[in-house]
C-alpha cells in the first residue's frame, strides 16, 4: 500500500495508475481534511465487490435461519408445472 499526497499523483498520476493495475498495488491519495481516495485496479475492485455482496447474502440467509428457528416461517404448497 502506498500513500502519496495529491500533488505527487498529479504529477506521476500513470506511474501510479500502473503500479495499482500492474502490481496490484493500493495508492492512498492523501488530501486536506482527512477526504482521502484510494486508486486500485479495477480487478481488486471487483473482488472486494463481490466478497460484500457475498457477505451480504450469508448474512441475510443467517436472519432468515434465525426467523425460522424462532418460529416465524410459512408453510407453502409447491405450485406444479406442466412441461408443455
Amino acid at each position: 500500500m502506498l500513500a502519496v499526497n495529491y500533488s505527487t499523483i498529479r504529477k506521476n498520476f500513470k506511474t501510479y495508475c500502473d503500479e495499482a493495475s500492474d502490481n496490484g498495488e493500493t495508492v492512498i491519495i492523501t488530501r486536506k481534511n482527512e477526504k482521502n481516495v484510494v486508486i486500485m485496479s479495477l480487478e481488486q475492485y471487483n473482488q472486494i465487490m463481490k466478497a460484500a455482496r457475498n457477505a451480504e447474502y450469508l448474512s441475510m440467509i443467517d436472519r432468515a435461519m434465525e426467523q425460522l428457528a424462532a418460529g416465524k416461517g410459512q408453510q407453502h404448497e409447491l405450485i406444479e408445472v406442466d412441461d408443455d
